[in-house]
């Protein structure tokens, strides 16, 4: 019997528009607003108002919560306990960098290994960028964690990024063991559009019969390319990522509106899911994503998959990494790891 759990973390929703005359930022916690205001303070400009070269340049939420932590003298709390190691990795479509992240003090006999995709709506992010969530993953878990630098658009379109995930899949798949880890303990982690890679990879791995994960997480994924759905409209004013945004990383993302309505971004109308592994969906309220990913929710359950669905008020798009500083991002971080241990000691159990 599958399961389906979903909570709600904070208050209450709204209802859709209810915020578009004011700010939409009243919303959000105060820990929440205290980074989001640092992100503006360091310089940042709207996404959509640059070039993607320029968003690739200026500072993003972990970047503004590094200044924060920096400010209040514990930046090193961040590298605490983790050490690093950058590889490349050869694929079909040229050379791939792969950094990985192992906890100092994990104890003996292989390690579960987590494949982590970062966020950046297709067009932005990387390996230097996103660092305090494979961190804290690895602190929490036990686990190595590889974070591929996919290949990004506009330079790369769809579905290159997908093409690149999957191969650091069977890359992963393959040298786990010369890692240090277990090939029966790997589990796939991504955040916005690294959400949708990492279904899609657990999907690939699941119709090729290779060697699927034992548990994934999605933290608000991209799963629809509809962006008129009643939380694109709620969320149009939405800091640092509204509509206009997501619009924006759609245009640079896809080259055709054909590209746009693939199965791998429309997931919503797929009947193949059955077969995928136990899932945790993290959604933020204050993000035009939280729509979809509810109902991704209710389509993998229909289709037979666990899932734990737990919606984080008071919070924006891209909070998952921000457990030093925001609360919410630690209670997430603390939902993720307990269901990753979780799934690692039931393998565990079996082998």
């Amino acid at each position: 019997m599958t399961e389906f759990h979903k909570s709600t973390f904070g208050g209450r929703f709204v209802a859709a528009g209810e915020f578009l005359p004011g700010n939409l930022m009243a919303r959000a916690d105060s820990d929440m607003r205290a980074v989001v205001e640092a992100w503006t303070d360091l310089g940042a400009r709207p996404i959509e108002s640059l070039l993607p070269r320029d968003v690739r340049r200026q500072p993003d939420l972990e970047a503004a919560a590094r200044a924060l932590l920096a400010r209040a003298d514990r930046e090193g709390e961040l590298a605490q306990n983790v050490e690093t190691e950058d590889l490349a990795v050869s694929t079909p479509d040229g050379d791939m960098a792969i950094r990985l992240y192992r906890p100092q003090q994990a104890g003996d006999g292989p390690l579960p290994v987590i494949l982590y995709f970062h966020d950046g709506g297709f067009v932005a992010g990387g390996i230097e960028q996103s660092q305090a969530v494979p961190r804290a993953l690895a602190r929490r878990t036990g686990a190595i964690v590889a974070v591929p630098a996919y290949r990004l658009a506009p330079e790369h379109h769809f579905p290159a990024a997908h093409d690149d995930s999957y191969a650091a899949w069977l890359w992963l798949v393959e040298e786990a063991r010369s890692l240090g880890g277990d090939p029966a303990r790997l589990a796939l982690i991504g955040e916005g559009a690294g959400g949708n890679l990492a279904i899609n990879v657990a999907l690939q791995a699941h119709a090729e019969r290779s060697i699927k994960p034992v548990h994934q997480v999605l933290i608000h994924p991209i799963a629809s390319n509809d962006l008129t759905s009643p939380s694109y409209i709620e969320n149009l004013r939405a800091v640092p990522i509204g509509t206009p945004t997501m619009q924006y990383f759609f245009r640079h993302a896809f080259a055709s509106r054909a590209d746009a309505a693939d199965p791998r971004i429309a997931l919503l109308g797929r009947k193949d899911f059955k077969g995928l592994p136990p899932t945790t969906l993290v959604l933020a309220e204050i993000d035009p994503l939280r729509g979809e990913g509810e109902v991704l929710a209710e389509r993998l359950h229909e289709q037979g998959v666990s899932v734990d669905l737990r919606i984080y008020e008071g919070v924006t798009q891209g909070f998952f990494g921000l457990g030093a500083l925001v609360n919410k991002a630690m209670f997430a971080q603390s939902q993720v790891a307990g269901n990753l241990l979780e799934a690692f000691a039931a393998k565990s159990r079996k082998i």
